[in-house]
């Protein structure tokens, strides 16, 4: 233990992450081992914090992208203060504990972002970096910077192959993010073995293409060399011709397993604990003490409370400049306090917004929801989005705003490109900041190619809406590739996801307020391409039924015969229905349901005001019927789609799949013989 106290540090935090895993039989051992060194150096030397105030607005961001070393986090957040105990890393995903197997947002106090699925948290780093960017550019002037934190992210071979990483990258590149810093651990290895047996390109060179600026660092221990990269990535004074317009990336060759005699720089020590007798090896071999366990040294542990009181008086002298620039600028700091206090990132709009008159022919959905997001966008002035090359069709461009570009970075229209995994991500790093309320459109089947972000916005509990139109085969000739048939009923099964697919434009504009209103988690808002006709309905009626998931849009009589149900574009085609079957003396009653999430999250009573149980009942949905089975019960008849639609006219698809009055009513007739119809 002769050390000196840097080398002490960075060894304590190795053997902390080597103890939880050995004593847990579980986790991933080596990349806490193996960066241990350039993230003491960005920890103690670079990363702006206070860890006595985690959520300071103006903080630097730390996203672990390479979510597995989970260790290596949770002895930073140990050591700093941020209350992590020793018992907590004992526990170490187990259950209950405060230090799950990868880190969770929310969870664990200093936790940036969930991570873990390779590149999410790259792509959540990008979306930090722009939303911070534009926040500052909303807030900062030339005399008072108030709001100019930058992103360090970590990632790892995995992160750099999977194919988000490189979509959130060239995004990155193109927005010239010079807020953003990535450090790459270069160390070789990935869970089959050498990253050779897959993975021999020259990443920076990728990166250079992409736009980033890019330093390598030879030895990862070599803290002087990690120290004059960073110094580089972090100071303007340092960068050379347009580097500082850019994103860095360092690449830091590592070695997994760091200090194992057995197996560093091997498979073994990805994801697998060492086992005892190598423990107690990688200890002797490190200098180490072999007991006891967890050991912090009494001098380490000074030592990173000195580090921790050193950073909290970033905040404080942030705190005498939050205060001048009040005394300066007393209207911004009026909108900067309501910034803060989450009002202009969620609340009740729309509510004068005025009600679309009966129309036969309506309107498209998503024509309804871009003229609404035009009103929205002023009424929330932190509602920001775009599209993934989709903008005219998903109708998510704010009429007279500029493009959000490198020289723009306040523009209020995000262009995303073809890069929907990318997107996702982004938009959920872009949440994580508190700084705006994204909203990012595509189409419903394209949904897929972000649905492992969805999944995670929903875990992290982020409000974030995903515009996804053209959500049935009633987009017409660009055919089944297309026509999303179970992307509803996948969506609506993500815990915490709110899906809503509005019967017209009344529908529409109250779900996107609904949304609006609602910071608890995320939203897909799902619209059609083709009109639908808008329905008499009182506005008062359809909010309250987008709140509940469903509600009676018109009883035909005092005693309905049949219960016809849908959601989105056959409400209207319910509505035609039920006038035939008034025609023919048989009284029925037309519910919507907008959202079945939250009709799901309702007590009882509210489905059985809407679906009374001594009517048989019709549920229409051009999609995958999966979802609807709940709400049916034995003999009721649920109409859907359960193959893959076609290339062909609107009209024609819905005449050919059954979705039209003639085609239902056949169905009804056919179902029960023995009502009368006629």
């Amino acid at each position: 233990m002769t050390q000196n106290i840097d080398d002490r540090a960075i060894n304590t935090l190795r053997m902390l992450a080597l103890d939880a895993v050995q004593k847990a039989n579980s986790g991933h051992p080596g990349t806490p081992m193996g960066f241990a060194s350039p993230a003491y150096v960005l920890w103690s030397e670079y990363l702006r914090i206070n860890p006595k105030d985690p959520a300071w607005p103006n903080r630097d961001r730390f996203v672990l992208s390479a979510g597995h070393a989970s260790m290596l986090l949770y002895g930073f957040l140990h050591l700093f203060g941020y209350g992590l105990e020793l018992e907590d890393l004992r526990s170490f995903r187990q259950w209950g504990s405060r230090t799950p197997g990868h880190p969770e947002y929310g969870h664990t106090v200093g936790v940036e972002t969930t991570t873990g699925p390779l590149g999410q948290g790259f792509s959540n780093a990008v979306g930090m970096a722009m939303a911070l960017r534009y926040a500052g550019g909303i807030f900062n002037r030339p005399d008072f910077s108030i709001l100019d934190p930058r992103v360090f992210v970590v990632a790892g071979d995995g992160d750099m192959m999977e194919g988000i990483s490189n979509e959130a990258a060239s995004l990155a590149g193109h927005q010239g993010l010079s807020n953003l810093i990535c450090l790459y651990d270069d160390n070789h290895i990935s869970i089959d073995g050498s990253t050779r047996l897959a993975f021999t390109e020259e990443v920076g060179d990728r990166f250079l293409a992409l736009k980033w600026s890019v330093r390598y660092v030879g030895d990862g221990n070599d803290r002087e060399e990690v120290r004059a990269a960073l110094s580089w990535a972090t100071d303007p004074n340092l960068q050379m011709g347009g580097e500082a317009d850019t994103p860095k990336l360092i690449v830091i060759r590592t070695h997994i397993g760091f200090g194992s005699p057995k197996y560093q720089d091997t498979a073994h020590a990805h994801g697998s604990a060492l086992g005892a007798e190598e423990v107690l090896n990688t200890k002797r071999n490190l200098g180490w003490p072999e007991t006891p366990d967890f050991l912090v040294p009494d001098d380490v542990r000074a030592h990173f409370e000195t580090l921790s009181r050193e950073k909290s008086r970033a905040q404080a002298l942030w705190q005498e400049t939050l205060k001048k620039y009040g005394e300066a600028h007393p209207d911004l700091l009026a909108l900067w306090k309501e910034w803060m206090s989450g009002d202009a990132l969620g609340r009740p709009v729309l509510e004068t917004y005025p009600p679309y008159p009966a129309d036969p022919k309506g309107l498209a959905t998503r024509q309804a929801f871009g003229e609404a997001l035009q009103v929205a966008s002023k009424e929330l002035p932190a509602l920001w989005g775009g599209s993934a090359d989709l903008a005219p069709s998903n109708n998510t461009l704010i009429k007279g705003e500029v493009d959000c570009q490198k020289g723009t970075p306040t523009g209020k229209n995000l262009h995303f490109g073809v890069r929907e995994h990318a997107m996702g991500g982004v938009l959920n790093g872009m949440s994580l900041t508190g700084m705006v309320r994204p909203y990012g459109g595509t189409f419903l089947v394209f949904s897929d190619y972000m649905r492992g972000s969805m999944r995670l916005s929903a875990l992290m509990h982020q409000p974030v809406l995903f515009v996804l139109t053209h959500d049935s085969i009633g987009l017409g000739e660009d055919g089944p590739t297309h026509q999303p048939v179970e992307h509803l009923a996948g969506l609506r099964t993500i815990p915490g996801m709110t899906v809503y697919r509005p019967g017209d434009a009344n529908e529409t504009v109250q779900s996107l307020s609904v949304i609006l209103a609602d910071r608890t988690g995320p939203a897909c808002l799902v619209l059609s391409r083709q009109k639908v006709p808008t329905l008499p309905v009182p506005p008062d009626v359809v909010r309250k039924g987008v709140e509940t998931g469903a509600y009676v849009v018109r009883d035909t009589g005092e005693n309905p015969r049949l219960l016809l149900v849908a959601s989105g574009s056959e409400l209207g085609l319910l509505w035609e229905v039920q006038e035939r079957l008034k025609e023919r003396n048989v009284p029925t009653r037309l519910v919507s349901v907008p959202s079945i999430n939250r009709l799901r999250r309702q007590p009882p009573e509210a489905s059985e005001r809407a679906f009374p149980s001594d009517l048989p009942r019709v549920l229409v949905e051009a999609a995958h019927p999966m979802g609807w089975y709940p709400y049916a019960r034995p003999g009721d008849l649920v109409i859907g789609m359960e193959t893959f639609g076609a290339s062909a006219p609107a009209e024609r698809l819905m005449e050919a799949f059954g979705f039209t009055p003639e085609a239902v009513l056949s169905r009804i007739e056919n179902h029960w013989p023995d009502m009368a119809f006629r």
